[in-house]
């Protein structure tokens, strides 16, 4: 029962650091897309934070 539960927690813990880094990853993408070189270049970008 204990084991279970410290699963649980763990996968818990994994899925909330994975959130955050996406989360983070989205603000990153945008404000690199702000120093592209062509307007092509910025549309390429921010077309990846969308995904």
């Amino acid at each position: 029962m204990l084991s279970k539960k410290l699963q649980e927690e763990i996968r818990e813990y994994v899925m909330s650091r994975q959130l955050l880094r996406q989360e983070t990853a989205i603000g990153a993408l945008i404000r690199v897309s702000e120093h592209a070189v062509s307007k092509a270049d910025f549309i390429h970008k921010l077309s990846i934070s969308l995904k």
